[in-house]
């Protein structure tokens, strides 16, 4: 099957780490891009949002963005009165507006902003870095574990190296917006910037305008979306 549930994934997510006697927080779900399933299960566990259910479509319809707005249609549709919010989490990821324009329609909320990039760094430094040098590549922790897969294979270099130059001859540097301090990743990274012939940043951004959202989500006062 190529639709993912994960809210299983949070049973041995660690200790909670919030109060036991807070208050109950809303019965949710969270529609999410594949790319944010470890980070939202670690914000699940942070949050101690018990009540909250992640299911995740597969990251790489990024290649596909036309799989995209189908795909979430049917995961609202098929939360139809189970839950009292439902939230979506997903850039804009290439659907042309058609994502945006299908939640006004169907009246759930998304995280803002066009991709997890501005997500994940927030987006005035996102914007600023952009700027500064608009020849620059990202990476989140999730491409740097799959870079093999989604950019080397799925870009068919592993069969056409030759093509490296049409793709990226046009960037100059690789930046990794890390979300966690993890040696091996940033290691990972910097051999991939070397791969691509370009130079390299690493930023230690955590989970960003992310963790923001989801924290802001979970309080019980916070603003409903439509559940049908």
């Amino acid at each position: 099957m190529e639709e993912h549930g994960i809210d299983d994934m949070t049973a041995d997510a660690g200790a909670p780490l919030w109060n036991e006697e807070r208050p109950a927080r809303p019965h949710a779900l969270f529609i999410a891009c594949g790319a944010l399933a470890r980070e939202l299960v670690d914000l699940k566990r942070m949050t101690g949002w018990a009540e909250l259910t992640i299911t995740c479509l597969p990251a790489h319809w990024h290649n596909t963005p036309q799989k995209i707005v189908p795909g979430v249609l049917r995961k609202i549709r098929g939360a139809a009165g189970k839950y009292g919010r439902i939230f979506v989490l997903y850039g804009d990821c290439g659907t042309g507006g058609e994502l945006d324009r299908m939640l006004e329609a169907e009246g759930v909320e998304r995280i803002p902003g066009p991709h997890c990039y501005q997500m994940f760094a927030g987006t005035k430094a996102f914007t600023d870095m952009a700027e500064r040098d608009p020849g620059e590549f990202y990476l989140t922790d999730y491409l740097v574990r799959h870079f093999d897969r989604l950019i080397i294979k799925g870009l068919g270099l592993d069969r056409y190296p030759q093509l490296l130059p049409d793709y990226f001859g046009h960037y100059t540097t690789l930046v990794y917006l890390a979300q966690t301090a993890d040696s091996r990743l940033r290691d990972k990274a910097a051999t991939a910037a070397a791969r691509l012939g370009l130079a390299f940043e690493y930023r230690h951004v955590g989970y960003g305008e992310l963790g923001d959202f989801v924290a802001e989500a979970a309080e019980p006062s916070a603003t409903s979306s439509t559940a049908h």
